[in-house]
């Protein structure tokens, strides 16, 4: 579940909230925002990757530093955890942990489980602790009973750095149905590329200004809640009635045993 749909819809339901954000980060990530070259599928990673290039990680922290924003925005303190690979230099890192910070997290720190197991986040847990016991605000971010168009709107502009929302025909008529049957004052999200802030993948960084498309908008009742598809995104099938956790088990030395 991604952040903004379990800040809108799930603390909305539930009553509950937060007493801190994780942001987890990668110098990948940085580098990729920041002119990289693109990453695909089933070729080997560019050298820009491999090496370290703290020029990349600097002009791509720009992304980071809006997903803090917009975490803080429902009022609640932020930690970053810098995931890190064993390509990062120190560098590297500490330029994200100087951007994360001047972003206004309260903590930026970084994780390595992946070489270390369980030691390797020790540090950040102590971040995450004492970042809970910080004042906190928490606070929605849109009102639920105003339109379907302004929720939308809303989360465009404040969260993705948009200036207005597109509906397609079929978008249209599908919030016109829902209004007609009652359910215009649920809770809603959008479901997006996660390679952007935007609905278009190949635009990094912090893009401003654009028009956002919505080409459906579809209802689960049950939950309580309708979602919008933006550009090409596809939504994910449910679990295989046997899913692959199910042979996932911890020996009595707690090594880890069934992930591959």
């Amino acid at each position: 579940m991604g952040g903004e749909r379990f800040m809108n819809i799930k603390c909305r339901n539930s009553g509950l909230s937060p007493d801190c954000v994780v942001i987890v980060s990668t110098v990948k990530a940085m580098k990729s925002h920041g002119g990289a070259p693109e990453c695909k599928p089933g070729q080997q990673l560019p050298i820009e990757y491999q090496q370290e290039n703290v020029e990349f990680v600097e002009k791509g922290v720009c992304n980071l530093q809006k997903q803090i924003a917009n975490a803080k925005q429902f009022g609640v303190p932020v930690v970053v955890a810098i995931n890190k690979y064993a390509t990062d230099t120190p560098a590297e890192i500490e330029a994200i942990r100087k951007a994360s910070i001047e972003a206004g997290a309260f903590d930026a720190v970084t994780s390595d489980p992946w070489a270390q197991g369980g030691a390797g986040s020790i540090e950040l847990s102590k971040a995450v602790i004492e970042a809970c016991k910080q004042p906190k605000d928490f606070k929605l971010l849109y009102d639920v009973n105003t339109t379907v168009e302004e929720k939308l709107e809303t989360i465009v502009q404040k969260m993705y750095g948009g200036a207005e929302i597109e509906l397609s025909d079929l978008a249209k008529q599908k919030i016109e149905m829902y209004k007609k049957q009652g359910f215009g004052n649920l809770p809603i999200c959008i479901a997006k590329t996660q390679y952007s802030l935007s609905h278009d993948p190949l635009l990094k960084g912090v893009p401003t200004g654009f028009k956002f498309p919505i080409r459906d908008v579809r209802a689960s009742i049950g939950a309580g809640y309708l979602y919008a598809l933006a550009g090409d995104i596809q939504t994910i099938p449910g679990l295989p009635t046997a899913p692959g956790y199910l042979k996932v088990d911890v020996d009595e030395d707690g090594v880890v045993d069934g992930l591959f």
